[in-house]
């Protein structure tokens, strides 16, 4: 059980309540924690001192005074007003998430929300409501306040939700479930559209998907590596204890782990080749510096995850703190630094797949035998080298930029939603290189038969060749390919 506003969330944890394999509640703790801080907010709101987000205006007109019966309108304008996504909409597991999230946020007692408002979108979790929220149109400070908007907008009774993949309006779903639209009092709408959670919940599903990948893509140079017939002495334990990054010595460690008692490793063991080329012999350099990438983004994501990143931040019945935690620049750089991470594993392994093509060390030239009338697995490195420079592409750092906005007063603006967004781009496009190298390996190996791999190495070649068949003759390889990548995308291998 998982207690809102109390206990700490986790990528995994995070997970499992999306999953539905963890429950999550308000507890009596948190309960009293957000009624408290409600009744802060009351007390400011019939007082004539002005307190911005309660009886003022926001951003530049934050020095318009708005009287306690505004107040509601002003709060219900600021989400319509705001809501102004555009582009396909996000997954509806992201959606999910950030309503989560914003729970989480809420339930710690600095928001100043009523109890109520935050039941009716546990009611939404609970009942796999979830609001259509389009992908572009937030800069990731004051937070992500237009992704956030369309979240909310049926709480309403505007806005939209998904129900069986059709978008259907948000009126007719809460007339069918007897809901009422929601009034909105002050400080609510801004509790609910402030915030980074748009940000974080594309940081988290990409964690997830990163965490996968940094274990699938060792698992892909060690067949690599067995196909080629490769050293694994750059894997022992020594040279690493020397320069002891930690995600360095974690793949080294992986790698000992994925070659041992490998009959195919110990069939070369004497000969003449004194190096491999960097993409095998460097893999817990290159693979652990990502790795190091992952525990730096993950660190951050937890500590924002369990953070209150609204606006203003309520202290004491006379004390708002107009901050700036809504800024989304702590997890936009690290997003980017994961970013450039997840791009070099796949740019060293479509150099791996380069390797096994040239026909050395006892491999055919473009893995088959009958070259020339057949091209083999030629062009399936086209494609490699296709998704790792579009990858390349998308490693600009949308943190290096800022637009200002809001007339100035939000002069500085992190892009972090679109630093999230292009994570999730690359994890995609890392999936189909790691899908294709592993084709390449499972074919190399063949070449080494009757030699065995370790055992885990050989469970993993049962499973590609239980989709896809060694290459004997030319035949269409987009089959093959797909199933490769279905996959990696099911997590079907077994990576420890």
């Amino acid at each position: 059980m998982f207690k809102y506003g109390i206990d700490k969330l986790t990528v995994k944890k995070i997970i499992s309540i999306l999953n539905g394999k963890l429950k999550a509640e308000l507890t009596n703790e948190a309960i009293k924690k957000i009624s408290d801080c409600r009744k802060k907010v009351e007390i400011m709101a019939s007082g004539s001192k002005a307190v911005y987000g309660i009886n003022t205006g926001f951003g530049p007109l934050c020095d318009v005074q708005i009287t306690p019966e505004e107040t509601n309108k002003l709060q219900e304008n600021l989400l319509i007003t705001h809501a102004v996504g555009v582009g396909k909409p996000i997954d509806k597991e992201l959606s999910k998430m950030m309503m989560i999230l914003k729970v989480h946020a809420l339930s710690q007692g600095f928001s100043g929300i009523r109890l109520s408002v935050i039941e009716r979108i546990l009611f939404f979790i609970d009942n796999d409501l979830l609001p259509v929220v389009p992908k572009q149109g937030s800069v990731g400070a004051s937070g992500d306040l237009a992704p956030l908007s369309h979240l909310f907008l049926p709480l309403l009774g505007e806005g939209e939700f998904w129900i069986d993949n059709q978008i259907i309006p948000a009126k007719e779903i809460l007339r069918k479930h007897n809901l009422k639209p929601i009034i909105l009092q002050a400080k609510e709408g801004l509790a609910l559209i402030n915030g980074t959670q748009f940000i974080l919940a594309h940081a988290i599903k990409g964690l997830d998907s990163m965490n996968y990948l940094l274990n699938l893509v060792d698992l892909s140079g060690a067949m690599s590596i067995e196909g080629y017939q490769g050293s694994t002495s750059p894997f022992i334990k020594e040279l690493h204890q020397v320069r002891a990054y930690k995600g360095t010595v974690k793949v080294a460690k992986r790698m000992r782990m994925l070659f041992k008692n490998s009959e195919n490793m110990q069939s070369h063991g004497s000969c003449s080749r004194v190096q491999d080329p960097y993409s095998m012999r460097c893999i817990p350099q290159v693979h652990g510096a990502s790795r190091n990438a992952y525990y730096h983004l993950n660190k951050l994501a937890v500590i924002e995850m369990n953070s209150v990143t609204d606006n203003p931040i309520i202290l004491s019945e006379t004390q708002a703190i107009s901050g700036g935690n809504f800024h989304g620049q702590p997890l936009a750089m690290a997003l980017d630094y994961a970013s450039l991470a997840t791009a070099e594993l796949g740019n060293i392994s479509d150099r791996r797949c380069y390797l096994l093509l040239e026909g050395k060390f006892g491999l055919p030239r473009l893995l088959t035998d009958k070259g020339g009338l057949n091209s083999g697995f030629m062009i399936p490195q086209y494609t490699t080298a296709a998704l790792v420079t579009e990858n390349k592409s998308l490693c600009f750092p949308p943190s290096a930029d800022s637009i200002p906005t809001s007339l100035g007063q939000e002069d500085h603006v992190s892009m972090g939603s679109i630093s999230g967004r292009k994570f999730n781009q690359i994890l995609g496009n890392l999936e189909k290189i790691l899908a294709i190298e592993l084709m390449y390996a499972a074919q190399a190996i063949e070449f080494r038969r009757p030699n065995r791999l370790s055992d885990i190495l050989e469970l993993n070649f049962a499973i590609i060749r239980k989709k896809v068949k060694k290459l004997e003759e030319d035949r269409i390889l987009k089959d093959d390919i797909n199933n490769m990548i279905n996959l990696v995308k099911e997590r079907a291998f077994l990576v420890k």
